[in-house]
């Protein structure tokens, strides 16, 4: 069926959503119209295009990109599109190239995209046909970078990066002032991981505080019985660390707090999150403290927060360095990409910590990802039934506090989901 601009809009009421924004193949193409290329979408961070030459591909939701360093050492994103007969230019995920080279016809293009050359260029004698003008080129993506990390988007008429993050660039920014050179760069590889559901399900989940304590009581159990096991005076157990807190009360999880920011974007914590209580490592201190000095460094360091997304692609977490982007593939069908990033000037120690955290909670092979993945796949799959048509968020609706540019709510309300419903009200509808 083709919808309506009312009856999509009637999908997200206050505290309900149609099942069908899960389940209807219609509804996914129409996000990726009017949500995907209009949002700002994260691409990579400026770090993993290091050289002149170097680049990165990957799908802006269903269209293919490329990120590139051009020869003046500035960072483009590029439709990955030959200007002759649209084939993909470069399909490797990544590597160095002194040019782009289609392998249909040879037509060459320089790094910032501009038609280079045209192979047996006389046979265009006496037509129209002109190298330099702008359609032939690979086509530019409008792009900005905040502290690194690209974004881009194909709204024509976008608002700034740094306004349409609104409060939650704060987190970005504790995540790069965590680095005592005040930078982050990517490190230690990718972990993808695919997931048979709906892309919302996921960045759903991020700060739901209700689910950790039934969902991961068995790993969280596991992990208690074997620290019980370790001797007195162990060395430092970042896995003892990591794993306990998804088991946390439903009174801790209140305390740490819900903000949640116009275009969809929230985080968990801030003043207190699970990953509060981690230890300080004094290699790590000692840096922080020659850098910023103390109070500064107390600064930084007591701005915790669990998950923040910037909707709808990106989540990170500043207090671990890693990052996890949403790339839909279908209505059922999502890759999560977990990226980790180190901390200029701080020691080794800090990126092995969050390497670990990684294979713990995030990769396909996690002793915490997998019980989310199980809940997700049996919504996908419960969603099929005609039982009812909808998806309740009431959870403390009516009680989150507005204040000047955002909404805050106790750590287990339903702002979240209320917040991202919102902004894809917004974004499907203005945009029709």
């Amino acid at each position: 069926m083709s919808y309506t601009e009312q009856q999509i809009a009637d999908m997200v009421q206050p505290t309900k959503v149609h099942r069908s924004l899960y389940t209807d193949p219609e509804i996914f193409d129409l996000e990726m119209e009017r949500i995907w290329a209009n949002a700002w979408i994260y691409i990579g961070h400026e770090s993993q295009v290091p050289e002149k030459g170097s680049y990165m591909t990957l799908n802006y939701g269903k269209v293919p990109v490329v990120m590139v360093r051009d020869n003046d050492n500035d960072v483009h994103v590029l439709h990955n599109r030959c200007g002759h007969k649209g084939a993909k230019l470069v399909d490797r995920p990544c590597g160095k190239i002194p040019a782009f080279r289609c392998c249909y016809h040879g037509w060459r293009y320089r790094l910032d995209g501009k038609l280079l050359g045209v192979p047996h260029l006389q046979g265009y004698d006496g037509t129209d046909f002109d190298k330099d003008d702008p359609q032939y080129s690979m086509q530019k993506m409008t792009s900005e970078s905040f502290r690194g990390f690209v974004f881009a988007t194909m709204n024509p008429n976008p608002p700034d990066l740094r306004t349409w993050m609104g409060g939650a660039a704060d987190v970005m920014d504790n995540l790069c002032d965590r680095a005592p050179e005040g930078e982050v760069e990517a490190a230690g590889g990718v972990l993808r991981y695919e997931h048979e559901c709906n892309w919302k399900m996921f960045i759903e989940n991020l700060n739901d505080t209700m689910h950790p304590m039934i969902v991961h009581r068995s790993v969280v159990e596991s992990a208690l019985d074997y620290i019980k096991t370790l001797p007195e005076g162990s060395p430092r157990r970042d896995e003892a660390e990591i794993i306990p807190p998804f088991g946390a009360s439903y009174e801790t999880f209140e305390e740490t707090g819900i903000t949640g920011f116009r275009f969809g974007h929230h985080y968990d914590g801030g003043k207190t999150s699970i990953h509060a209580k981690y230890t300080l490592d004094p290699e790590y201190e000692a840096a922080m403290l020659k850098a910023y000095g103390k109070e500064r460094m107390q600064e930084i360091l007591s701005f915790n927060t669990h998950n923040t997304l910037y909707y709808p692609s990106l989540t990170i977490k500043s207090a671990v360095q890693n990052i996890r982007v949403v790339r839909p593939i279908a209505y059922n069908k999502t890759i999560i990409e977990t990226w980790s990033f180190r901390l200029k000037g701080a020691p080794d120690s800090m990126l092995k910590r969050t390497l670990l955290y990684s294979r713990l909670i995030n990769s396909n092979g996690s002793m915490v990802g997998p019980d989310d993945l199980t809940a997700y796949f049996r919504m996908q799959e419960g969603l099929q039934s005609q039982a009812s048509d909808w998806i309740e968020m009431h959870r403390n609706f009516a009680r989150d506090e507005k204040l000047e540019d955002r909404m805050v709510g106790k750590g287990t309300s339903d702002l979240d989901v209320r917040t991202q419903f919102s902004a894809w009200r917004e974004y499907m509808t203005e945009a029709a």
